[in-house]
């Protein structure tokens, strides 16, 4: 049996996750600068609104791309070295960012950035499954996504003044820099679990085929990938792409109400992630019902908004936000229910699987948007009205549709592995009692 060095879940375990999440809070730092350099990045490779938007989504398609193949190195060489691994590539790109001056050039910058994105946050999550204890991980879990967002806003007013006071150049290689203080504080603090393990072991290729085949065959990882899926991608693309245009152009708001309402956001984020962990960590075997019971809170208000032929109130659109931020910490349960079903030496390919279910929604969600507004207005942006933004809108209900019927046929078969396989763990989490993966078996199945 594996010595345990370290304790669980007491302060060694947070040091490790503040260090963790700083770096967390890096990257998404990193992955929405744009949003504050946008102007001057158009300006600066004389670009148009479509190509700059290219940015954003590559960033997330080379995220989402690289979620497998990170997920297998988490596994065989531990969250330490694939957070050293995120910075370096992070911290490389946004110094080459700050020089490069043609557009190409540009994006691969920008891509590399995103490759080195997608490391972190399952690094991080990892780190929560093996430093904290099973009652304790849901809340580290929606902490880690709430810190992680609200310190990336935060960090943009900085950026936001450096760009003015030092120029692009000097910005983005001052913000490039946080990298390297950061790679000291992970190679000094950070280490991969509390017990005693050797160094990374050599896994063949058909092994390796057969233990991913193992992670994504059982339903719990499906689960969890289709509860990221359903919850997550609305928020995503109203904070990301679409909300601003939307409450300006759509339903009439100022620039700075709109502003103000997508801060709203954030503040709302941090009240609901309480209040789900809350509900996740004492009620577990209910955490599929608590995901849909928001989604469908989600679909109330959006159904109310895209159904008015005029610009709602803005008591409603606040309602809208609000119920459209909590799909933020909803998401998160999908990390939860993977680490029922899935152990931890196999959660980072767990986890990679389940963080494409969301940004894959939020991608295709993006693109149709978009499709839907041009084929209905050809004029651009300016051009834009409510009734093209109602039918636009509409297309999340598509990815509800087909989130919700995955959710709900996963979660009996989800049910059903566990009482095959682990007998006695459904009946556990019925009683609000956390259930401790033991380890793959002969008998996991796929």
């Amino acid at each position: 049996m594996t010595e345990q060095i370290h304790d669980i879940g007491r302060r060694r375990a947070w040091v490790i996750w503040l260090v963790a999440l700083s770096v967390y809070v890096l990257a998404v730092f990193h992955r929405s600068s744009l949003g504050v350099a946008g102007l001057l990045a158009a300006d600066r490779f004389d670009i148009d609104a479509t190509m700059l938007s290219f940015f954003t989504v590559l960033q997330l398609v080379v995220y989402a791309g690289m979620q497998v193949p990170v997920g297998v190195l988490l596994d065989r060489f531990g969250s330490r070295a694939m957070l050293l691994s995120g910075l370096v590539l992070m911290t490389g790109a946004q110094l080459a960012f700050a020089f490069v001056e043609s557009f190409p050039a540009a994006v691969a910058a920008r891509a590399v950035v995103g490759a080195g994105d997608a490391m972190i946050f399952v690094s991080v999550i990892r780190l929560v499954a093996s430093w904290f204890l099973v009652r304790q991980a849901p809340l580290v879990t929606q902490l880690t996504g709430q810190v992680g967002q609200v310190g990336a806003i935060l960090a943009a007013a900085p950026l936001s003044w450096a760009l003015v006071t030092l120029g692009w150049t000097r910005a983005f290689a001052l913000a490039s820099s946080l990298g390297v203080v950061l790679m000291v504080a992970v190679v000094l603090v950070v280490k991969n679990s509390p017990y005693a393990r050797g160094g990374p072991t050599t896994i063949k290729l058909r092994q390796l085929a057969r233990q991913v085949q193992t992670v994504w065959g059982n339903p719990g990882t499906k689960l969890g990938m289709w509860t990221h899926f359903t919850s997550q991608f609305s928020m995503t693309v109203f904070a990301m792409l679409w909300g601003f245009p939307f409450l300006v152009s759509a339903q009439g708001l100022s620039e700075s109400t709109a502003s103000t309402l997508l801060m709203l956001m954030t503040v709302w984020v941090i009240i609901s992630g309480l209040v789900l962990s809350w509900l996740v960590s004492h009620r577990p075997y209910y955490r599929s019902w608590i995901v849909l019971g928001v989604v469908f809170m989600m679909i109330v208000p959006w159904t109310a908004v895209l159904l008015r032929d005029t610009p709602s109130p803005l008591w409603l659109l606040v309602v809208l936000v609000c119920l459209t931020a909590t799909g933020g910490p909803a998401s998160m349960v999908g990390f939860d229910l993977a680490r029922s079903f899935v152990p931890v030496e196999s959660s980072g390919r767990a986890n990679g699987l389940v963080n494409i279910g969301g940004f894959s929604a939020s991608l295709l969600t993006m693109a149709l948007v978009g499709v839907v507004l041009d084929l209905r207005e050809p004029g651009g942006m300016g051009a834009y009205d409510l009734d093209d933004y109602r039918a636009a809108m509409s297309v999340q209900y598509v990815f509800w549709a087909l989130g919700i019927v995955q959710v709900l046929r996963y979660r009996r078969r989800g049910i059903a592995h566990l009482h095959r396989v682990h007998p006695g763990a459904v009946e556990s989490m019925r009683r609000g009692e956390p259930f401790v993966h033991p380890g793959f078996s002969d008998r996991e199945g796929v």
